[in-house]
């Protein structure tokens, strides 16, 4: 079995307003991973990724620059134990 592994991730900037959550849904998609990206109260993102560790480092990776319209000050990731328990990949509200 792969290494797997799960990630909570913070992303502050110029992130909301600029289809940060459905391009990081489709990244997050195109790398097999499940999990969910939202948008929080306090002008960031927030994700959680499930996967490959492989998947899950490289769209933290991809998070680091965003989109193209966003402007990415900050991403801060806290590795948590693997539960399996995401079915798929979506943005919640």
């Amino acid at each position: 079995m792969a290494d797997m592994a799960r990630a909570q991730v913070l992303i502050s900037g110029r992130v909301q307003g600029v289809f940060y959550r459905a391009a990081t849904r489709d990244e997050a998609r195109a790398w097999g991973l499940k999990g969910w990206v939202r948008n929080l109260p306090d002008g960031r993102v927030g994700a959680l990724f499930e996967g490959e560790r492989a998947a899950v480092e490289a769209v933290i990776a991809w998070c680091r620059r965003g989109p193209p319209h966003a402007a990415v000050d900050e991403v801060l990731v806290q590795w948590q134990p693997y539960l399996g328990d995401q079915t798929d990949f979506r943005i919640a509200y």
